[in-house]
């Protein structure tokens, strides 16, 4: 894999203090690519994934912001310009779930999911887009879900977020694709983070009955595939959807 052309990029993860996000980011620094880490509220986490990146000797710093916020985005983008430079590659994972039955759902359950996973994902890619086009290069990776595929019982505000996300992605990879710049979507399936954590032994149960695998994911089968994305080798694939599943999309 050609990795010279991404050794002087500046990556920003959303939600890189856990799980998928920190994985990615971790594999990123892999490759010589700085990164800036995004969190929300787990401030000592983000601290330790930048500590473990700069110990590699990677120039890595976190980044506070609700990505469902507009103008907090917009300050944190320029604050990464000014100590890391432009942003070069941008994984949209930071995400959020708020289970509930149709029914029972509540105006902020819906808009509080959607803010986070669908408008967030639009507020941080129009942020770093601009200059992604005018250095004529550029990779955007969204996180999406296996739930956007098939959707999923008492989650239909996290359904419907994470099908719009692959949505946005296509037509932004139309948009772009003159300009150097790749837009794809990762749709995981289930995996051995703090979400599976808190399932009961049915549900693993129920899931695992359903994975052709016959078994959780771990975090690192998705920040393979996004340093693989980034890469050089990766310039002619833009507007895919790529499940890493172990089967159960199919």
């Amino acid at each position: 894999m050609n990795e010279s052309s991404t050794k002087s990029k500046t990556a920003l993860v959303t939600g890189a203090a856990k799980g998928i996000g920190k994985a990615i980011a971790l594999e990123l620094a892999k490759k010589g690519i700085q990164v800036a880490i995004n969190y929300k509220s787990s401030e000592s986490e983000a601290l330790e994934v930048c500590k473990k990146i700069e110990s590699s000797g990677i120039k890595s710093q976190a980044f506070q912001a609700d990505v469902s916020d507009n103008k907090a985005v917009i300050s944190m983008i320029k604050d990464i310009e000014n100590k890391l430079g432009n942003i070069d590659i941008l994984v949209n994972n930071a995400g959020i779930i708020d289970d509930k039955h149709l029914i029972r759902m509540s105006d902020d359950s819906w808009h509080n999911v959607i803010n986070t996973n669908l408008n967030g994902t639009f507020y941080c890619t129009r942020a770093v887009l601009r200059k992604m086009i005018s250095s004529k290069w550029g990779r955007i990776i969204n996180i999406s879900s296996i739930v956007g595929l098939r959707g999923n019982p008492t989650q239909t505000n996290y359904t419907a977020s994470k099908a719009a996300v692959i949505g946005f992605t296509k037509a932004l990879a139309k948009e772009v694709a003159t300009k150097n710049i790749t837009a794809n979507v990762i749709t995981p399936g289930y995996y051995e983070t703090e979400t599976t954590s808190v399932l009961t032994p049915e549900m693993k149960k129920f899931w695992l009955e359903r994975i052709p695998q016959g078994k959780f994911g771990d975090v690192e089968n998705v920040a393979t595939l996004a340093g693989f994305l980034t890469s050089q080798d990766a310039t002619y694939i833009t507007g895919q959807v790529i499940s890493v599943d172990g089967g159960l999309a199919i």
